[in-house]
């Protein structure tokens, strides 16, 4: 099986500054859902990386962060598909972790979990730090547009280079409007090859 890695907030689900606390405040992205089973029913192994230092700054509780998961793998669980993996990080954006996108700790937990190399694999962000986690893991990064994606591929097409650090190729990640069409073009190429 081959690995697709996803942010969660912003790619699955809608993102939001207050950040996301609770299930009642965790919304899916129209098509989201649908997007992960068929990845999955494709053959993709899906696993998820996302940084939450809603933790670390003590706006919910890890129970909290557990009761969203549950209710993201049940809902693909529902559509016929399944979450192999999700991977967090708790820390604040100050503590130096190896864990925090744009470090590619999470992604090695990931690698290390499902016992699956990171190269070549798939791994859609809607931020920089995604694209650059993604390329420090040796991984095929991808852009959707939702959550913070337009800001961010303004950046990419930015003529300042710094403002995109570690992100060489900006004109080889492929953008889309959203996860379900990421979906589409990921699965129609693995067809292919």
């Amino acid at each position: 099986m081959s690995l697709l890695i996803l942010d969660r907030d912003g790619v699955i689900n809608h993102d939001s500054d207050d950040y996301i606390r609770s299930v009642t405040d965790w919304q899916s992205i129209p098509g989201s859902i649908e997007a992960i089973a068929d990845l999955s029913r494709a053959g993709f192994q899906v696993a998820i990386a996302t940084n939450q230092s809603g933790l670390g700054r003590g706006y919910f509780e890890l129970e909290d962060l557990e009761a969203i998961h549950e209710q993201l793998r049940n809902l693909v669980a529902e559509a016929g598909g399944a979450i192999a993996c999700i991977a967090y990080c708790p820390h604040l954006p100050d503590a130096n972790c190896d864990c925090r996108k744009p470090g590619i700790g999470l992604l090695r937990a990931i690698e290390r979990e499902l016992e699956t190399p990171l190269a070549g694999a798939w791994f859609v962000g809607d931020s920089l730090k995604d694209l650059q986690a993604a390329v420090a893991g040796n991984c095929r990064p991808a852009l959707v547009t939702t959550g913070k994606g337009q800001a961010t591929a303004a950046l990419l097409q930015s003529s300042d280079a710094h403002l995109r650090s570690g992100i060489e190729h900006p004109t080889d990640i492929p953008v889309y409007p959203d996860l379900a069409r990421a979906a589409e073009a990921i699965i129609a190429r693995a067809r292919a090859d």
